[in-house]
């Protein structure tokens, strides 16, 4: 077992630092899908002992980013389509209520609830990198959620939200997607300051639908692509 000055840290400290980069590893790909790896092999690179490293691997094990291989290491979970659509479908259910909690209040309080928003993705000027729309997009969808006002379905909101963040931020790669996402949210908007229901669930749902389709396909069309990359 190795033995370094960071090692010795508070254990539940450690095993929280590795824990953080190494699903960070995994949403950045620099961790693919389907990679196989060793609890000595993270703990050299992070120089710290195997005790927080396969603390880490069991809380990431538990929320299904790796599983372990008997007498053979651990694995980043190959993606599953199924399992994240089924992540997509449950996070438009949650969306839509939101959204019908939004539309039913008064039209002042709802504006108020939602300024922050408009400012950004009717008022501002847009931006252009696809990494930083990505994040803001993700802050939309949770914001929108938390300002109906169940705490339970915000947290429950959140932990999709992360779930799929891994494959979710490949949609904002192309151009198109860019202005798709600024047009879409802003007749969302638009559609719950009017107090159309119907129309902005609408027009939610056929936005979440259309992500869920670009990530599944860029997504394989990257995996085959790094498969196909010589290995160092």
């Amino acid at each position: 077992m190795n033995q370094s000055p960071r090692s010795k840290g508070r254990p539940e400290a450690l095993a929280e630092k590795v824990y953080q980069a190494l699903k960070q590893d995994i949403f950045e790909f620099r961790l693919m899908p389907g990679d196989r790896f060793s609890e000595n092999e993270i703990a050299d690179r992070l120089d710290v002992s195997r005790t927080p490293v396969r603390q880490a691997l069991f809380w990431l094990e538990r929320e299904g980013y790796v599983e372990v291989w008997f007498r053979s290491g651990w694995q980043v979970k190959p993606f599953d389509f199924e399992y994240f659509e089924e992540l997509y479908d449950f996070r438009t259910v949650l969306e839509r209520e939101a959204v019908r909690r939004l539309c039913a209040l008064p039209p002042l309080a709802c504006a108020e609830i939602l300024t922050e928003l408009k400012s950004f993705w009717i008022d501002a000027t847009r931006l252009e990198d696809g990494k930083a729309v990505s994040a803001h997009d993700e802050a939309f969808h949770m914001a929108l959620v938390a300002a109906a006002g169940n705490q339970e379905m915000a947290r429950i909101h959140a932990e999709l939200t992360e779930k799929i963040r891994i494959i979710r931020r490949l949609d904002f790669t192309r151009d198109d997607r860019v202005d798709a996402t600024y047009r879409e949210h802003a007749q969302i908007l638009r559609a719950i300051f009017q107090q159309h229901t119907e129309e902005a669930q609408r027009i939610l749902t056929d936005h979440i639908a259309v992500s869920k389709a670009e990530v599944r396909k860029i997504t394989l069309h990257m995996l085959q692509q790094a498969r196909l990359q010589p290995i160092e």
